[in-house]
């Protein structure tokens, strides 16, 4: 099953600039008349780098190194037009991407760049977060695109009904769009294998047994439900909002005994289950539906089944600032999308009976796994590979926002573990 060819991730690329992003013509008089206004927003960058370096080569042919006082990566920014300074200071993450896609700065390697952001994500403050006007406009902005049961499937689909045959271009042999486990690294193994330690970690946590029934919140392609059904004989319950991963997950599991998947939100569910899984879907949910997930798992659960997670989290330190806007990635890649503040998410599973257990923390391993995404991803470009529909704007996109987490990731603002919570 795959989306329709016409104008394929349009959606995405599409979105109007946030009011007051941008720079217009304040920033081209700024521009003639003097870059001292320039200088001073290097100077705030300059001082809130404690680890790292930038290379900056400027429009007025200067060069200026940010930093260097503490060790971190280093990064090289070609800033083309002043303007590009401007929409970071107004517009963040969302000013920052449109000003690379308006081709007002440039670098050889953007990793580093978001690395560094987010290593130095306290002692940077405010910088690179919108402000202003800007920053109003994303926050009602990501209201309205809450996941309300109204709102929830349009905001799936916009990113996961991109097409089966997209994600298949790029993803490994077992459709996982969710961080690898790898044995060592740096990884010397093929990304499938890394896939399949991590689902087989996620089980391990269930401890299944014949019989037993699995719910699984978020199935995607049935990459899960595969392994669960072929380590013991149970009832599986896979729900989506996502049509294509539907499709595609049936077609996999024919032939197998035991499994039920069905086009349902979690609100929804009803019935009790001996475990439930869920894989990096709470990012989908959204602050104010967490107590709904966690009561959906403490509602479905057995007394002492087991459920086992994989969340995406932001460190708690900047959660308030994130929390308080909209970035590029609910902007551009996943509408209505929140990544978990750890201690907010744990205190409401405690709240309902949830005993928060056995954490692993792995968040390099997503570093790593995006890593090779985007090189999967950029083979399959050059290949030809890459399903009619999708433009040049659009690979533009896709790569920029596997960069822009993997560098989140090496920065260790954001982290990724798995958790076992236990029904009282």
């Amino acid at each position: 099953m795959n989306a329709p060819e016409h104008q394929r991730g349009r959606h995405l690329v599409q979105q109007p600039s946030l009011p007051g992003s941008g720079g217009g013509l304040f920033a081209a008089l700024h521009g003639r008349t003097s870059s001292r206004f320039f200088q001073a927003i290097l100077d705030r960058i300059d001082q809130g780098l404690d680890y790292g370096t930038i290379i900056g080569n400027l429009p007025d042919g200067s060069v200026r190194t940010l930093g260097a006082r503490g060790e971190g990566p280093t990064a090289q920014v070609n800033i083309r037009k002043w303007n590009a300074l401007l929409r970071l200071v107004r517009g963040g993450s969302i000013g920052w991407y449109e000003g690379w896609t308006a081709g007002e700065w440039d670098s050889p390697d953007l990793v580093p760049i978001f690395d560094l952001f987010m290593r130095n994500r306290v002692s940077l403050g405010s910088v690179g977060r919108a402000s202003g006007i800007a920053r109003i406009a994303g926050r009602i902005a990501q209201w309205m695109r809450r996941n309300t049961p109204t709102h929830a499937r349009g905001n799936i689909e916009a990113h996961y009904d991109l097409g089966n045959d997209f994600y298949a271009a790029w993803l490994d042999r077992t459709m996982t769009y969710s961080s690898a486990v790898f044995e060592k690294l740096p990884p010397d193994e093929p990304l499938e294998s890394a896939q399949r330690r991590k689902i087989g970690l996620i089980l391990d946590r269930l401890d299944l047994k014949a019989s037993d029934s699995l719910l699984e919140i978020g199935c995607g392609w049935g990459g899960l439900a595969e392994a669960a059904l072929e380590k013991a004989a149970i009832a599986y319950h896979g729900i989506s909002l996502s049509p294509e991963q539907i499709g595609f997950a049936e077609a996999r599991l024919e032939g197998k005994s035991g499994w039920t998947i069905t086009l349902t939100d979690y609100r929804d569910v009803l019935c009790e289950y001996d475990a439930i899984a869920s894989v990096e879907m709470v990012e989908a949910v959204g602050q104010e539906y967490w107590p709904a997930y966690l009561d959906c798992i403490a509602r479905c659960l057995k007394p002492g089944g087991r459920a086992a997670l994989q969340y995406i989290r932001i460190e708690d330190d900047i959660f308030e600032q994130y929390a308080d806007g909209q970035d590029f990635i609910q902007r551009y890649i996943f509408p209505g999308g929140m990544l978990l503040s750890e201690s907010r998410f744990r205190a409401l599973a405690d709240e309902r009976g949830l005993a928060w257990g056995d954490q692993v923390d792995f968040g390099i391993h997503y570093a790593e796994t995006l890593k090779q995404w985007r090189e999967r991803f950029d083979l399959a470009v050059t290949e030809g590979r890459l399903p009619a529909g999708f433009d040049e704007k659009f690979v533009a996109l896709w790569r920029f926002y596997l960069m822009y987490c993997e560098g989140g990731f090496r920065g260790g603002g954001i982290n990724v573990a798995q958790v076992t919570l236990v029904k009282k």
